[in-house]
């Protein structure tokens, strides 16, 4: 089977073909094409194929990963978006909750009330009322209402509506109607509904969540629509699936009805190529650090499997998102990322980034700040002649320029200066990751970081020595792993229901015929995508917290029927990791189950593992030697370091720092005291001298 995984970025659009028969690995990279994005995916599928001599009609599956979605929130560019919901609760999207960005600060912005997904003239209301705890109907809806509060919104050239009711998580009825009723007024509408979109109590995350899926879904869809017709055309008969914030992938016509999955795609294939890497080397703890041009991104894997994020941290743009998502953290902290002296008078580095346009002062496209790249070539870090395999040179007097700027306001050497960039921003980073791991009480230093990004393995032996991680393993293919992560997961998706039992009440023949209903449900997706039974998988999980407790925990479930034993061991299983999560436990309180949840999976094909480093010697592999400046104690002092070719480092050789490994998609730093060596997985291992 043939498999292509595209990631669009920024800046450039990465591409992984892989043969799953033949064990074929190929990486190419595009410039991305923003006014249009589908036209650099498709134009770099093309040119590999060209390249390679790879026919184009015997590829099965094109994965995509693509922050269409994701940037119209961020940038707040989406379409024009009205609501549609209960009489009284017009306002319910802006008043929020008591949880502000900064709970004691009197001027903040507060993003769902300085930027709406949907203006209060666009958010009209109709009679109607279904109750706890089952749904009973108490007001009938008021369809004459719905049909006028259509033709309202069409007449002021909205283009999206959300329809959300309150309690429609308990029955949805209401709202399957009047997203009819609007239907029959308005075809051309992308309409949504929020028990369809997420069935779950807490009204204002639901109804924000709603909107969120209407701002961005006519955007995505087209996308969506453009780019699997534009595949179509140049000759592949793939199948288009799409990365989910879920660690899976779905169909594009699913994405297209629910584009609110897709909110962290980039990132989630990134976590996941990070995992399958750790994993070829047999490391199954790890933090994942994926650090690009404008961020870095931060997962963290127990046992090889990611945590999902919770109610309380599912945020994106400033707004609450109900989605299912893998836990992923991120901070302003890239290769582009400006090094400058604040208002304090303090040497700050990011969050703000010099981004793609014009970039570092390096690229010599005009940036005139000092940013992370300028001062890692200032120090010899980077190696002008060879980045991105030749392709680009770096402006080093440009660099020199900018930081030599900010070195004379400082009253610091050039040399000192750059080296000061890189300590501030490798300690932002120890301390993101400090925040996933040691805050939440894991240990960093029973971990592996994997270090990956365009700018990933630059740092990670720095970061990873300023948190006692003992590790550092960098990818094969560091620059393009969320790329490669596409092609290592499988159709996935998810079903949740609010459930409400506490305790010794717990009703066992409700909660074991919801379970089997949401494992049908999506049993038939899964069957309508193709896939066969015995490809196919189910997990399940729930919400639970301690009665009166405002937030849950997610626990697995067995796949079994439950019994009493099952929801005992269910219960103490929740406060072993509240006791992780929060230091302590109330043995005395009634646990509540608040959601149920069941993940149905659909096993596709995946990508090989990469050919291992071969037989050779450091002599072969040796480019060139050149004076790099690094940090020995209380000095900062500049060595002689040998430049490596990744490609040609033989297996199992170690290699003591300092030493630099160039390869097209990124460079690796080994710095003093550390040594790294090249693993049968493909991987590189580093790790401090004994």
């Amino acid at each position: 089977m043939q498999l292509v995984g595209v990631d669009v970025g920024g800046t450039f659009t990465d591409i992984v073909f892989a043969d799953t028969d033949t064990r074929q690995n190929l990486i190419h990279k595009v410039p991305t094409t923003p006014d249009d994005p589908a036209r650099g995916v498709i134009a770099g599928i093309t040119e590999l194929c060209a390249r390679h001599g790879l026919a184009r009609d015997a590829i099965d599956h094109v994965l995509h990963g693509t922050t269409i979605g994701t940037n119209a929130v961020l940038e707040h560019n989406g379409t024009v978006t009205g609501l549609i919901t209960t009489k009284g609760y017009r306002d319910i999207v802006h008043i929020g909750r008591h949880q502000r960005p900064q709970h004691y600060s009197i001027r903040q912005e507060v993003p769902w009330q300085n930027r709406p997904l949907a203006r209060r003239r666009h958010r009209l209301t109709v009679a109607e009322r279904v109750v706890p705890p089952r749904g009973e109907e108490l007001v009938p809806l008021d369809e004459a209402a719905v049909r006028e509060a259509a033709r309202a919104l069409r007449d002021a050239g909205v283009e999206a509506v959300a329809v959300c009711f309150l309690f429609s998580y308990l029955n949805p009825a209401h709202e399957m109607r009047a997203a009819e009723l609007v239907r029959e007024e308005w075809p051309e509408a992308f309409i949504c509904t929020s028990a369809g979109v997420s069935p779950q109590f807490r009204e204002f995350e639901r109804f924000t969540t709603a909107l969120l899926n209407a701002f961005v879904g006519p955007r995505l869809k087209a996308y969506v629509e453009r780019l699997d017709r534009g595949l179509g055309e140049a000759g592949l008969a793939a199948d288009l699936h799409v990365m989910c914030s879920n660690g899976g992938v779905a169909t594009a016509s699913t994405v297209a009805k629910s584009p609110v999955l897709t909110l962290l795609s980039g990132p989630a294939a990134g976590v996941l190529g990070g995992a399958w890497s750790g994993g070829l080397s047999d490391r199954r703890d790890l933090i994942t650090f994926d650090v690009g041009g404008t961020s870095a991104d931060i997962g963290i894997a127990v046992d090889g499997r990611f945590a999902e994020a919770t109610a309380r941290d599912t945020w994106i743009g400033g707004f609450p998102l109900l989605a299912p998502m893998i836990d992923i953290h991120t901070i302003g902290a890239g290769g582009g990322s400006i090094a400058y002296i604040d208002e304090g008078g303090a040497f700050r580095v990011g969050p703000r980034s010099a981004g793609a346009d014009p970039g570092p002062a390096a690229y010599g496209r005009g940036g005139r700040e000092p940013t992370v790249t300028d001062a890692n070539l200032i120090l010899g870090r980077l190696d002008p002649d060879n980045f991105l395999g030749g392709a680009m040179a770096l402006d080093v007097d440009a660099s020199r320029c900018v930081v030599g700027a900010l070195a004379g306001r400082l009253g610091l050497s050039l040399e000192a200066a750059a080296e000061g960039i890189l300590t501030i921003v490798n300690a932002n980073m120890a301390n993101a990751i400090s925040s996933r791991t040691v805050q939440k009480g894991l240990d960093p230093r029973d971990f592996v970081l994997v270090a990956f990004g365009g700018a990933g393995p630059l740092h990670g032996a720095e970061v990873a020595r300023a948190l006692g991680i003992p590790e550092v393993v960098i990818p094969a293919y560091p620059g393009i792993t969320s790329a490669v992560g596409l092609l290592t997961t499988d159709l996935k998706y998810d079903a949740v229901r609010t459930e409400f039992q506490i305790g010794a009440g717990i009703d066992l023949d409700r909660l074991n015929g919801d379970f089997a209903a949401m494992r049908d449900e999506l049993a038939r997706q899964l069957a309508a995508d193709g896939v066969a039974p015995r490809d196919t998988a189910f997990e399940r999980a729930g919400d639970l917290r301690y009665l009166g407790q405002g937030y849950e925990l997610r626990v697995p479930f067995p796949a079994a029927s439950l019994d009493k034993a099952a929801l005992t061991a269910v219960c103490e299983r929740f406060e072993s990791l509240h006791r992780a999560e929060y230091g302590h436990v109330f043995p005395d309180s009634p646990i509540e189950i608040v959601n149920i949840r069941v993940t149905g999976i659909g096993r596709m094909a995946k990508i090989a593992a990469p050919r291992s480093a071969e037989d050779g010697s450091l002599a072969a592999a040796l480019l060139k030697t050149a004076p790099c400046a690094f940090r020995l104690g209380d000095r900062l002092e500049t060595l002689a370091t040998p430049f490596y070719r990744r490609e040609a480092l033989p297996r199992d050789e170690p290699v003591s720092g300092p030493a630099i490994v160039l390869q097209t998609d990124s460079t690796t730093v080994v710095p003093p005291g550390i040594t790294l060596r090249a693993d049968r997985g493909g991987n590189l291992i580093l790790r401090p001298e004994t």
